[in-house]
């Protein structure tokens, strides 16, 4: 009996997918072909989704041995998904007889737009990006690539969802920067992979209403499978990129939930005109691991916990801080804790200045509980330099391994 109802759920299963599977249309029904030119992909793809719009269909990008050749300037427009055969391929996916990845594979050969841009009540999915003609070695040679997904910037766009994506030598993965006249709502982004050579993997700004960044991972390792690798020159000129691999600004209650970043300058940038909570997180070999701001009193907070920041990156220890805040607004500190190291991926200094800068001139609040703080040089963890700061760490462990409970009010 047991038997029997297993295989009649197989079945059920088997049949809800042939179905779901029938509802989409392969891309190559629409002239999309390994053998095409990347300019006649491209509109044979924007023919695709001028179709789908009006239904709402989803278009699947059939699995191939040798990536679709794509230039850019697609426009997703609103209604349409995009949906390949893969999950994230954080190492690459590779042909048994050849060096490339295969599968859902768009190799984007455009240097001069970005390769596609989203409207409201779309979805990217299943889906791996490779800029073939990417430098791998000499930074002088790498190739600024527009972005890979981009917002459409002259409308308000709501309700995007972008998952299982894999990104291979792209220089900026998503940017979802809106013009404040034309925000953005309801952004979802998980289980996304890749190395932007500009260092910055997601950035999102005015967004209102909850972005989400979720269980995304940057890490020069991408084409390990496939026999690819970066450089130490490559990587180091990242780093002095100094930007954020994410950032977040104009948001209201942002949802930022295991992020890992390696070998960028900064991990986590939370600007002064965003609120939200921030967990699970690592931030390996990085000079910055989160820059937190805020510009009122009222909302411009973020809860901070379950995290490691490892930062040994900068030029300078000076520049090497694990946590930066200043501006207004309270920040939250649980569990987070900040170590350095050597690592031969990149140059690096093997240590940094303190565990957390405090800056500016005006009012914050600021609570520790339960922080590890060690392999700073300074003779405190905490640099104060702002006087109007108020803060409190407690049950926090120091570099020598003693407790540390420390609270610091304004002078006057």
């Amino acid at each position: 009996m047991k038997q029997t109802r297993f295989v009649l759920m197989l079945f059920l299963a088997v049949g809800v997918l042939s179905t779901a599977g029938a509802q989409m249309k392969s891309i190559q029904e629409f002239g999309v072909l390994p053998t095409n030119t990347p300019s006649v992909n491209a509109k044979n793809l924007q023919k695709a989704i001028d179709w789908a719009t009006r239904s709402g269909a989803a278009l699947y990008i059939e699995p191939v041995e040798v990536p679709y050749p794509m230039d850019g300037g697609i426009v997703l427009k609103r209604n349409v998904s995009l949906v390949g055969a893969n999950g994230p391929t954080p190492r690459g996916t590779r042909h048994p007889d050849a060096q490339r990845p295969v599968g859902s594979v768009f190799n984007i050969m455009d240097d001069s737009q970005p390769f596609i841009v989203v409207e409201s009540g779309t979805r990217i999915e299943g889906i791996q990006f490779w800029y073939s003609k990417q430098e791998l070695s000499d930074p002088e040679k790498i190739i600024p690539y527009p972005a890979t997904i981009q917002v459409n910037k002259t409308a308000f766009t709501q309700g995007v969802k972008l998952a299982d994506l894999t990104f291979y030598g792209e220089y900026l993965a998503m940017d979802f920067n809106s013009d404040p006249n034309f925000k953005n709502e309801l952004i979802l982004i998980e289980h996304c992979y890749g190395y932007p050579l500009s260092g910055e993997f997601i950035r999102i700004d005015y967004c209102y209403d909850i972005p989400r960044f979720l269980h995304c991972h940057v890490n020069p390792a991408i084409m390990r499978e496939i026999g690819f690798r970066f450089s130490k020159e490559v990587i180091d000129s990242v780093v002095d990129r100094k930007t954020f691999a994410f950032s977040v600004n104009h948001t209201d209650n942002a949802q930022l939930i295991d992020l890992f970043t390696f070998a960028t300058w900064g991990g986590i940038h939370l600007g002064a005109e965003s609120y939200g909570q921030l967990t699970n997180f690592n931030l390996d070999c990085v000079a910055v691991g989160i820059y937190k701001e805020g510009a009122n009193t009222k909302n411009r907070n973020w809860q901070i916990a379950q995290g490691s920041i490892i930062a040994n990156a900068g030029n300078t220890l000076e520049e090497t801080r694990p946590i930066i805040v200043e501006g207004q607004g309270h920040t939250a500190f649980t569990n987070v804790e900040a170590f350095s190291g050597g690592n031969g991926a990149l140059t690096n200094l093997e240590k940094s200045y303190d565990f957390l800068w405090v800056k500016g001139d005006k009012r914050l609040t600021i609570s520790l509980f339960g922080c590890r703080m060690r392999n700073y040089t300074a003779a405190e963890p905490l640099t104060v330099d702002n006087p109007n700061a108020v803060i409190q760490a407690v049950a926090c462990v120091d570099h020598n391994e003693n407790l540390y409970n420390r609270t610091i009010q304004p002078v006057n």
